[in-house]
């Protein structure tokens, strides 16, 4: 295999690790404007299986070439970009697949689904934890219970060790956090799809000690097509992102007065956007180079019945390796879906949502030869 992989970040270096791992890989491709930032663990052993090279995503003429010489281009680039390089990878015949993040941009990917088809690859956007991960898990519990009544899918990204007032350190883009936080969230209500507030309908979930008691509440995107999918077939449907309690207490107030917003006001004669101003001001506080991260995940499906299906996940950081939890649970689903489309575990062409094409047992056992274990609880 060869493979393609854009974006040299935490989740594209996590990505590109992972599939240097296996055998089966000859070679693996890291691009991105500055290929040199790929972390360290990349590059450690790779050998020349790895090359990294210099891409403008918006050169089309590059980014032609070099998806030519692959067997599947993994993109973990901003969200913005999945729509572009979905459209070159079908253009070019090769398999793609994405870390997703914006609903809207996942519709306009699957409006290639006829030309996905003609040209016999498989396109899959939301490859990531949240949308991913929880997809491919709720849609499992969904079959095994028969008629869903409802589905509750809780993630979080945090400290091990957290410190106030926030409780919490940058684990991916604080931009991309802070748009969760202010866009609606779909959710399915009475079997139809409707919004809510970011931030709202707080709940406490308890997790085995150590993690304890944790927060729940609305954030956007982190099931992006499901309420459509399963509109009319589950009653209740809703995703929810996970903090340590006191959390949206300090954050509701931080939107309501404006500081997370993106119009720009004026500011003694400059005119900045409030969010730009806020994300610079604390993300030097939020920023851990120490910090060891942990990942929190339950889905949990009740059916007409009374049946049930339930998954839990709790990921800490890689001390050896020093990979964050975040990026082994993003980076590494993104790598092992990529796998799949290549060896042929995924069977099904054109432009489809994990939930609709990645095989749950499958997945599962590849993650947990990484040591991502998804206990059923």
């Amino acid at each position: 295999m060869r493979m393609l992989v854009l974006g040299a970040g935490l989740q594209g270096s996590a990505c590109a690790y992972d599939l240097l791992r296996q055998p089966t890989v000859d070679r693996v491709t890291l691009a991105d404007l500055k290929p040199g930032r790929a972390a360290p663990f990349v590059k450690r052993g790779a050998g020349k299986r790895l090359a990294l090279a210099r891409l403008d995503v918006r050169d089309a003429a590059r980014l032609r070439q070099l998806l030519e010489r692959h067997d599947a281009v993994l993109c973990a680039l901003p969200y913005y970009f999945n729509l572009a390089v979905t459209k070159a990878a079908v253009a070019a015949g090769i398999h793609c697949a994405d870390l997703g993040g914006n609903t809207e941009i996942v519709q306009r990917q699957k409006r290639l689904q006829r030309a996905a088809m003609r040209k016999g690859i498989s396109a899959i956007p939301d490859c990531g934890l949240a949308p991913g991960m929880v997809n491919i898990i709720a849609a499992e519990g969904i079959r095994r219970v028969g008629e869903a009544e409802t589905v509750k899918i809780y993630v979080g990204g945090l400290p091990q060790h957290p410190e106030p007032p926030l409780n919490y350190q940058i684990v991916y883009s604080l931009e991309g956090a802070l748009d969760y936080y202010t866009t609606p969230s779909w959710v399915l209500r009475d079997g139809k799809p409707a919004r809510v507030d970011a931030l709202s309908e707080v709940e406490a979930v308890e997790f085995p000690a150590p993690v304890g008691t944790l927060e729940a509440f609305h954030t956007g995107g982190g099931i992006s097509t499901m309420p459509w999918a399963y509109a009319g077939k589950v009653r209740t449907m809703e995703y929810k992102t996970l903090r340590y309690p006191g959390h949206v207490a300090i954050m509701r107030p931080v939107r309501e007065l404006g500081l997370l917003d993106l119009k720009p006001i004026n500011v003694k004669g400059v005119k900045v956007a409030a969010r730009d101003v806020f994300i610079a001001a604390v993300s030097p506080q939020l920023t851990k180079p120490r910090g060891r991260d942990l990942v929190a995940l339950r889905v949990e499906v009740t059916g007409k019945t009374g049946r049930r299906a339930a998954w839990q996940l709790l990921d800490y950081y890689d001390e050896a390796h020093g990979i964050s939890a975040m990026m082994r649970a993003t980076g590494f689903s993104l790598a092992v879906t990529g796998l799949m489309q290549v060896d042929g575990r995924i069977t099904a062409h054109g432009v489809h949502t994990p939930d609709e094409a990645v095989p749950f047992d499958a997945y599962v056992d590849e993650l947990s030869k990484r040591g991502i274990e998804i206990r059923e609880i």
